[in-house]
């Protein structure tokens, strides 16, 4: 497949092509110097960190949405399609073509070709013939990496079946449809009470920020609407967080945290460390199946099984622990096809008449250890090294590996890790590093100029308009001025000013009517 309309419309300026949809990029390169393409399996920016409040209808989805494609930025080209391979001794991509594609706006936990979203946020496998898109090839001036991580299941069974994510706008759908159908399954005559405290027990795994706000939101909202609603369901609603962890928002100064727990607990929200799930499967626990035998809509529960308690019966598990990583960076970014000599720079300790030694597809991209992400330098561009077997000199692997630094190839976010900082695997770190890139190409002074993080602290929200700050000083404050804070930060880290506006609308129109239930 030809990519003529493409290299017509180039003219005389350098290609940026950028893999995922995220953080903004796009949006601050020159259109004169640059023609920015935007490679990608989803048409959208997706502000994760207001999943949780769309989840619970605070907030409508499109407010934690951003289209790839505008009319303000009509210089940004869109492709969408799934990156298989890179050469980067050619600069060029390979691209699956993923239009019809029904799995990237929803959470994945493994690979995309056995592991496709089901109707309701739920995953389901599929067989592994499933019908490819055509493949064709993209060629690139400057590269940028940023297609983020999948969520880890850590290999639990059933999870990647049964569970809900919170990682792309469908799972946000996926788990507000099941919050509204629990309710008004509970809300028939026929169930029967048992089943009532079954589809009515919600349970969270992960006692990070994420985990927590999720349990925050869904609290807010049967407090503040289904209380209202369903007046006499409101007995049976149990709201639990469970980590494998000694306590949770471990990143939290210990004061600070210890003020979470004390709103959780005033908000039922029961909190349970040091917890293993083992599995979740579908249906009821052993323990009350045969009470409910025969009775309508009892499968439509499931059964978590952690190591501690053996099994709870629970109408709805929100995964929101763990990243792994993008198996686009585990495979295909993995060897160096050949050694890219005209856009790699290596370090000191090298000599380029070393490249004759040895073969040149021994090269490797470089990773982190722990978590295989893609390891850059302080101008945030791709390390690549010599496996050190093949390194000349050093037959018994006792020498550093020869490493060298790719010029025209950067990544950043959730899928990148600077050689020499340990930075938070945030929306923040990511926002920066995408700010500081897209300044610096636009300037042409990035071999100048290094990144460098400002730690703006940590927030989270509680519930019952609370919150937690934690500043880089590590001084901080809890409370409704937390809360505010939390929101406004939010508020002013979303792209466009379409949402800048709709935000504080959705806002202001849930508090005065209370939220939108309608199950669709």
């Amino acid at each position: 497949m030809a990519t003529t309309n493409l290299d017509r419309q180039k003219g005389e300026r350098e290609r940026v092509v950028i893999l995922g949809s995220g953080y903004g990029l796009s949006r601050q390169l020159s259109a004169k110097k640059y023609q920015t393409v935007v490679i990608s399996p989803r048409s959208y920016f997706v502000f994760t960190p207001l999943l949780s409040s769309t989840a619970v209808g605070t907030l409508e989805f499109r407010t934690a949405l951003e289209p790839v494609r505008s009319r303000r930025y009509p210089n940004v080209e869109f492709v969408q399609g799934w990156a298989e391979d890179v050469e980067f001794n050619r600069k060029t991509i390979t691209v699956e073509e993923s239009v019809l594609d029904t799995g990237p706006h929803r959470a994945l936990a493994g690979d995309r070709d056995g592991d496709v979203k089901g109707t309701e946020g739920k995953e389901r496998r599929v067989p592994a013939t499933k019908k490819r898109g055509r493949k064709f090839e993209v060629e690139y001036d400057k590269l940028v990496i940023a297609v983020g991580c999948y969520s880890h299941t850590f290999g639990t069974k059933g999870v990647k079946e049964n569970a809900y994510f919170l990682k792309d706008v469908g799972d946000a759908r996926g788990i507000r449809k099941r919050i509204l159908e629990c309710f008004e399954i509970a809300a028939l005559p026929t169930t029967e009470d048992k089943l009532r405290r079954q589809l009515l027990n919600f349970a969270v795994i992960g006692g990070g920020p994420t985990g927590m706000e999720f349990s925050a939101e869904l609290s807010d909202l049967v407090h503040e609407d289904m209380r209202r609603l369903y007046p006499d369901l409101v007995e049976f609603v149990r709201i639990t967080v469970y980590d494998v962890a000694p306590k949770v928002l471990s990143m939290f100064d210990a004061s600070l945290a210890k003020y979470a727990m004390e709103v959780f607990r005033r908000e039922n929200i029961r909190i349970k460390t040091e917890h293993h799930v083992e599995e979740l499967r579908p249906g009821l626990p052993q323990s009350v199946e045969k009470d409910l035998a025969g009775i309508s809509n009892a499968e439509r529960c499931y059964t978590l099984k952690t190591k501690e308690e053996g099994e709870v019966g629970v109408g709805m598990c929100v995964w929101a622990t763990g990243n792994m990583m993008n198996p686009f960076i585990e495979r295909a970014l993995q060897k160096v096809h050949t050694f890219p000599k005209n856009s790699a720079t290596l370090h000191a300790k090298a000599k380029a008449s070393e490249l004759d030694l040895h073969r040149e597809d021994d090269w490797m991209i470089k990773k982190n250890a722990k978590t295989g992400a893609i390891v850059v330098d302080d101008h945030l561009r791709v390390q690549i090294q010599l496996s050190p077997s093949s390194s000349p000199g050093n037959t018994d692997n006792a020498l550093p590996p020869v490493t060298a630094s790719m010029t025209d190839v950067f990544a950043l976010g959730d899928n990148a890790v600077l050689e020499n900082a340990n930075l938070p695997v945030t929306a923040q770190t990511a926002n920066q590093q995408a700010m500081w890139l897209g300044k610096r190409l636009k300037k042409g002074d990035i071999e100048s100029q290094t990144f460098s993080f400002k730690n703006m602290g940590i927030m989270t929200y509680v519930g019952n308009s609370k919150g937690l700050l934690q500043t880089g000083g590590n001084s901080g404050i809890h409370g409704r001025a937390a809360w505010l804070i939390w929101r406004g930060a939010y508020l002013t880290l979303s792209v466009s000013w379409r949402n800048k506006i709709l935000i504080p609308l959705y806002w202001f129109l849930n508090w005065a009517f209370g939220r939108d239930i309608s199950r669709f």
